[in-house]
């Protein structure tokens, strides 16, 4: 695709696709549950449909019904074995989750993904779960994975690493294992998967100290089925927020996003940068805080960001990068290590694109400096992406203020946004 100048800012009201995250949740828990779920706004993307159709595979029953997805829960241990391997694309929420909920089923199973997925490392998800006993089948560590599904021991297990996925695919496990398993979180993360499972009845405690989080989980206990409103996705929203920042005459509103405390970085950030970013309406929505907000354009400045921040807000720091060029003065965003464990290695894609936009931009360890040019004349017009759909919407929107970028592999874009470039076009994007 190709995205072109804009003259006359984005406006409008904007309707932000649903939550990734939860939408991924909301089909995993309603299947291990008893009873009957419905869920509204389930976001519809690549990603999620090949979660919704790996739990059709086990046996559990999901249709669709008047804009909503009805799911006939079987219970935490009643998943059946699927009649072949499970392919989940590009999705790492999918493998990650699904490795540890099928760890303590009583089949075996294979995961598998395309070739993005499955260059991407497994391990920090399978030796956490091999201390509760989990069995696996891999030498690379990487998909395919061969779980052996397995009766799985209680145990306490810290996670240095600071990912949701990790830290869900391992409660997941504990749900289906005998006793009280205790996860032990160094990095506090999005708790989207502990919201869901309290309103669905898990026997779930959780204590924060400072900036460490005890998980205790008492298996065995049936979930009951529940109904879920998912929320709009605020990583999704943030490239229509920059877009507007950025651009003269911008001024949209977005209501129904997620701002849950745990993810709602994006927000600080740009609020420290002089965003004009008016949150209004709070109100709680199946367990998610949700807002409307109302963006204008903006002359944001640089600022520097600690490393505490990545935990907040990690996937929203490739639009972040872009707003950064477009501020008056230097930023450094630090501890952005784990960018180089998403779709592709975000922060050497960040790097490598805005350079060649004519951006001055560097990478120190795992720390991000980026110095805005006056005026931008890309080396060539071609943005490489990895099939990452987020460096090509947030590339989409440096277009829209340098003009004329071809953005590569766009198709990748519908993993979590499939109607991107309709939604940019209505609100005075440029994108062909």
């Amino acid at each position: 695709m190709k995205s072109n100048k804009i003259n006359d800012g984005i406006v409008g009201n904007i309707i932000i696709p649903s939550d990734k995250s939860i939408s991924h949740r909301s089909i995993i828990i309603p299947s291990i549950s008893v009873g009957i779920s419905e869920v509204k706004n389930l976001l519809m993307s690549d990603d999620v449909i090949h979660t919704l159709n790996a739990f059709k595979a086990m046996g559990v029953k999901i249709e669709k019904k008047d804009k909503k997805i009805i799911i006939y829960g079987k219970g935490l241990n009643s998943l059946t074995k699927p009649n072949k391997n499970i392919y989940l694309g590009n999705s790492g929420t999918s493998a990650r989750l699904l490795t540890g909920l099928l760890a303590s089923q009583k089949f075996e199973t294979i995961l598998e993904g395309d070739n993005s997925l499955s260059s991407r490392p497994m391990a920090r998800i399978m030796n956490p779960l091999k201390l509760m006993g989990a069995e696996f089948e891999n030498v690379s560590e990487t998909l395919p994975l061969k779980i052996i599904g397995k009766k799985l021991t209680k145990s306490t297990i810290e996670i240095e690493i600071p990912s949701a996925q990790i830290k869900s695919g391992l409660i997941l496990a504990a749900l289906n294992t005998e006793g009280v398993s205790h996860i032990i979180e160094k990095n506090i993360t999005r708790d989207h998967t502990e919201n869901m499972l309290k309103s669905f009845g898990a026997d779930i405690k959780i204590d924060k100290n400072n900036n460490q989080t005890s998980i205790y989980i008492k298996g065995k206990k049936e979930l009951k089925s529940n109904n879920i409103d998912v929320p709009s996705d605020l990583s999704s929203s943030a490239f229509f927020i920059i877009a507007a920042l950025i651009n003269k005459g911008s001024k949209i509103n977005l209501n129904n996003i997620n701002i849950n405390p745990s993810r709602n970085g994006i927000l600080k950030a740009l609020k420290k940068m002089g965003a004009k970013i008016n949150i209004g309406n709070q109100r709680t929505i199946s367990g998610e805080i949700v807002a409307d907000l109302k963006v204008e354009y903006s002359e944001l400045i640089g600022c520097e960001l600690d490393s505490d921040m990545a935990k907040f807000m990690i996937d929203e720091y490739p639009i972040l990068s872009i707003a950064a060029a477009f501020a008056k003065g230097k930023s450094i965003f630090r501890g952005l290590k784990e960018l180089r464990f998403k779709e592709s290695n975000r922060l050497e894609l960040i790097r490598l694109n805005l350079v060649n936009c004519g951006c001055d931009c560097e990478i120190i360890n795992d720390d991000l400096i980026i110095k805005p040019s006056e005026e931008y004349i890309p080396k060539n017009n071609k943005i490489r992406t990895d099939f990452d759909h987020r460096i090509a919407m947030s590339f989409a929107v440096m277009g829209s203020k340098v003009g004329n970028l071809i953005i590569e592999d766009s198709d990748s874009i519908n993993t979590s946004f499939p109607n991107f470039i309709e939604k940019f076009n209505s609100a005075g994007g440029n994108i062909l």
